[in-house]
């Protein structure tokens, strides 16, 4: 049974604001980004990745572009020190990657974190206590002045043995369960640490305020982002990061809003993987940015094999909707939707734009390894006519008649419904074919001979729907138009082209003309026919006999 009498406001409101961020309307420039796939996206796996996987994973976050990654928490296991050892003395970190270590800030952990980093090219040394209220009094069982001083010993003994060890080290600083901890405290605590970490704008330190676990509006985080990037000790040396949980749902927009208020980096993982809900989706906020025209500096272009990759070494799903990666997310069933990204690709085609501004389509999907055929345009009972005729003409072509489009996005949706399930392009071409396309039965026509003397006379051999074959000669003010007649005359049937179109039809080595004929019958019915061959008149005979063949 719910309960609401239980719950209320856990977070704690700066003190004072600028409300600076709330002036912006976007973010001009990427954060610097840190993927903490191999640590907080590991531990938080059900079986995790083995040392073959992590390394498969640091490889593909480094193809990315990722030049900061967190490997893990080598104080927490041999796993997690074979792994980084293993980068190390294979000389597998290049020399723009920087890996990070997390270390709680307890003795003997430090110091078997600086045993584990030893010979890496360059190292961020992590250190993190809790600082939130539930914590100190759940927890700890300590006070402030006690929680403080865990985080300025564990800052002077990552700082005495940075001198020690030989490296190249940089340090960071969170005050974990930032959220839930009063703002001017969590100052307090970041500026003692800031002191004797000694920072300059040549070797800056982070410090990172997470979203441990998620407990306001994304606003109110902004406003502590605010606060505490006006207020701390050395700005200018130091590098404000964030490290959002998804807890509320609001990962993305906590980030967001915070890099709006002074955050300068983004710790997170691909698709959101992590503790709980989830740490904020690196891909997500990467990719919102790509549309607003700044420049992520990650590389995304080959999406399907980036999910392939995840999904295999961390037995994880990318969920079909997930933004911008999910199977389904440049999908378009319903027949509105299909046709204003039809008519929005063909107004890119006829004006040359290069700018993208397709209705319902925020990303062109081929700039991340989609592709408009089998991602973009997909067909069931919902489909409509412009989406299906948009998949045939891009997969195969065929370019149909308005009407006959009509007619034929019907058939198709009649199919899909009856068989209740998608059908794949393939699926759709053999519907086109089975329907319209070259059909010869029960009425055909053959040995086709052609004199022009001011009408064209067309002498045909047509086989009617008896089977019996007849010679007829008739005249037209075309070929087609005679033969027409002349099939007419065989028959002994009242119909009309109503309409006739051609185009050259690109398919593999060879070039062929595609004809679409529709017939008006003398009830009024209309039937369609298309015909190919490498003959344009050929084509078009058989597009009008197949719509013959259809009545």
């Amino acid at each position: 049974m719910m309960d609401v009498t239980k719950y209320q406001i856990g977070y704690y409101n700066p003190p004072k604001n600028e409300y600076r961020w709330v002036k912006k309307d976007h973010i001009e420039k990427a954060p610097a980004w840190c993927s903490v796939d191999l640590r907080d996206g590991n531990q938080s796996l059900v079986v995790p990745m083995s040392l073959e996987e992590k390394l498969e994973f640091f490889k593909m976050l480094v193809k990315i572009g990722f030049k900061e990654i967190e490997v893990g928490f080598p104080a927490a296991s041999e796993t997690e020190y074979e792994f980084l050892r293993t980068l190390i003395e294979k000389d597998m970190i290049p020399e723009d990657v920087t890996v990070q270590v997390l270390t709680q800030c307890r003795d003997h952990i430090i110091r078997r974190t600086f045993e584990a980093v030893q010979g890496a090219p360059s190292a961020v040394i992590h250190f993190y206590n809790s600082t939130s209220v539930a914590q100190r009094e759940q927890v700890f069982k300590k006070s402030k002045d006690e929680i403080k001083k865990i985080a300025t010993d564990g800052a002077k003994l990552v700082k005495q043995l940075a001198a020690e060890y030989p490296g190249n080290f940089r340090f960071e600083y969170s005050p974990e369960s930032f959220t839930g901890t009063e703002p001017e405290y969590a100052l307090e605590v970041c500026n003692e640490v800031i002191d004797i970490m000694e920072p300059t704008p040549e070797k800056p330190m982070i410090i990172n305020l997470p979203v441990t676990v998620s407990m306001s509006m994304s606003h109110i985080y902004a406003n502590q982002i605010e606060y505490m990037s006006d207020n701390l000790n050395r700005r200018d040396s130091v590098i404000l990061s964030v490290h959002p949980h998804n807890d509320r749902g609001c990962g993305v927009a906590d980030t967001e809003l915070a890099v709006l208020a002074g955050a300068d980096r983004v710790e997170g993982t691909l698709f959101g993987n992590g503790e709980r809900t989830g740490n904020v989706d690196l891909i997500t906020l990467a990719l919102n940015l790509y549309t607003h025209g700044v420049d992520p500096h990650l590389d995304f272009s080959d999406m399907p094999a980036i999910v392939e990759v995840y999904e295999r070494v961390t037995r994880m799903h990318v969920y079909e909707r997930t933004p911008y990666a999910g199977a389904l997310v440049y999908a378009a069933f319903s027949g509105s939707h299909q046709d204003a990204i039809a008519k929005g690709m063909t107004w890119r085609k006829e004006h040359g734009l290069h700018q993208w501004n397709v209705p319902y389509i925020p990303i062109d999907p081929t700039d991340i390894g989609r592709t408009y055929d089998g991602d973009v345009i997909r067909i069931n009972s919902q489909s409509g006519k412009g989406g299906i005729g948009f998949l045939l003409e891009q997969k195969y072509g065929f370019v149909l008649p308005p009407k006959m489009r009509e007619h034929f996005g019907y058939t198709v949706k009649s199919v899909s419904d009856h068989a209740h399930k998608e059908l794949q392009p393939e699926e759709v071409l053999e519907v086109f074919r089975t329907t319209y396309l070259n059909k010869r039965e029960p009425v055909d026509v053959k040995n086709l001979h052609f004199v022009q003397n001011g009408a064209i006379t067309a002498t045909v051999t047509v086989q009617t729907a008896d089977g019996s074959q007849m010679e007829v000669s008739a005249k037209g003010n075309g070929r087609l138009d005679a033969v027409c007649n002349a099939v007419k005359t065989a028959t002994g049937w009242n119909f009309t082209i109503m309409t006739y179109s051609e185009h050259s039809l690109e398919h593999g080595s060879t070039s062929e003309a595609a004809s679409y004929v529709g017939l008006q019958w003398g009830d009024g019915t209309v039937t369609w026919g298309a015909g190919t061959d490498t003959d344009i008149i050929r084509a078009g005979i058989k597009a009008m006999i197949s719509a013959v063949n259809n009545k």
